[in-house]
């Protein structure tokens, strides 16, 4: 399977501008994305997706591959859906397997990416993404903290921003039920003609209420797979969350 890893990184984040050239313990929150990326051996190409100047210069310096794109996007995976053809015509190869990798975990596994490729060996698998048991309860009402539910065969059932599922006997927690918690952890993995064909959806009733993408996929008749994933990842979504990184050596 030829797979290539996709990281979208965009200037203008709401919540923290500039973020992929933040600079953590000497490097640039996009090198330690990109370096951490190209160390997976399932991953034949890596590039960058950006839609800023100084992103894309960037990454050219420090020695690794980028493209840039159009600013109009709304989606991470618009970015990687137009980064992914403008690499086949350019290099005239086909890769039939795309890893979309967040560009703001900086701590990011190899293995995390893996565990996503090793999904597609199951040819019925048109997307798939990790889930980790969450382990801090407060976790479990954060609604910046998805949640997921899955069926026994590990095909998404609902993603949320609420505490899913619900547990109406609340005497003592979640555990005399035996249900686990799983929060979503971001990286996505599309066979190629299915990423193209995602970015064609509208947007759907229950992505607009949750914020959440992946419901459009899900409403529109997608399925999505998961895998559980043991690795810890920490996500830099605003500058207040560089504190999680304090002190941490990579």
């Amino acid at each position: 399977m030829n797979s290539i890893g996709i990281i979208p990184a965009r200037m203008n984040s709401t919540r923290f501008p500039g973020k992929p050239l933040v600079v953590i313990e000497g490097k640039s929150m996009i090198r330690r994305v990109y370096e951490r990326t190209v160390l997976c051996h399932d991953l034949a190409k890596v590039v960058v997706a950006t839609d800023h100047k100084s992103i894309f210069d960037h990454v050219l310096d420090f020695g690794g591959e980028a493209v840039m794109t159009a600013s109009s996007h709304n989606t991470g995976t618009e970015r990687c859906a137009e980064a992914l053809e403008m690499i086949h015509a350019r290099d005239n190869i086909e890769y039939n397997l795309v890893i979309n990798i967040q560009g703001d975990e900086p701590y990011l596994h190899p293995e995390q990416i893996s565990e996503v490729v090793r999904c597609f060996s199951d040819p019925s698998v048109p997307i798939a993404t990790l889930v980790r048991e969450i382990a801090d309860p407060e976790d479990i009402n954060d609604p910046n903290v998805v949640k997921v539910v899955f069926d026994e065969n590990h095909q998404v059932l609902y993603f949320s921003r609420q505490a899913i599922p619900y547990i109406r006997q609340k005497t003592s927690g979640a555990s005399v039920s035996g249900v686990r918690f799983f929060e979503h952890v971001g990286i996505y993995g599309f066979r190629g003609d299915i990423l193209s064909r995602l970015v064609q959806l509208p947007e759907s009733p229950l992505e607009q209420a949750e914020s959440l993408e992946q419901l459009r996929w899900l409403q529109h008749g997608f399925q999505i797979f998961v895998r559980e994933t043991n690795y810890q990842s920490i996500s830099i979504d605003s500058p207040a969350d560089l504190r999680k990184i304090t002190n941490r050596k990579c």
